[in-house]
């Protein structure tokens, strides 16, 4: 019989935090630099971070049951520049506000939503450990 640990019952999820709040942060970044000549907007993929947490902690992201949502993790690590899809201005800075505006509520919202599966977890394990 295997023990049962708080890691293990909260899985991937706090890193999923973690990954969004650092995405945040990044996303925060490209905005207080809109006007900086040469600032290169940035992006962390979310899903390389899990993929990456997942390899060191072991944890499966597969369907294991056909409505299962697929999931697809990419090799890439960390923060990437974004490819540009507004015309150069001059001075070589390539954020575009209103795209990183929406990404940044998007992250948001994700990061919300990360939160509530969390503290659902963690309200099903404490009511395991009351045994109701």
């Amino acid at each position: 019989m295997s023990s049962i640990s708080i890691e293990n019952g909260l899985g991937i999820h706090p890193y999923a935090l973690l990954a969004r709040e650092r995405r945040a942060e990044v996303l925060a970044s490209n905005i207080a630099n809109a006007d900086t000549p040469g600032y290169k907007a940035r992006d962390l993929d979310f899903r390389a971070a899990l993929n990456s947490v997942q390899k060191r902690q072991n944890f499966s992201l597969e369907a294991t049951n056909k409505d299962h949502f697929s999931v697809t993790l990419k090799g890439a690590e960390g923060e990437k520049y974004r490819n540009v899809n507004q015309p150069d201005t001059g001075d070589g800075n390539t954020v575009d506000v209103d795209v990183e505006r929406n990404l940044y509520l998007r992250n948001a919202l994700e990061y919300q939503a990360s939160l509530t599966f969390l503290n659902s977890r963690i309200s099903g394990m404490k009511k395991a450990l009351k045994g109701q």
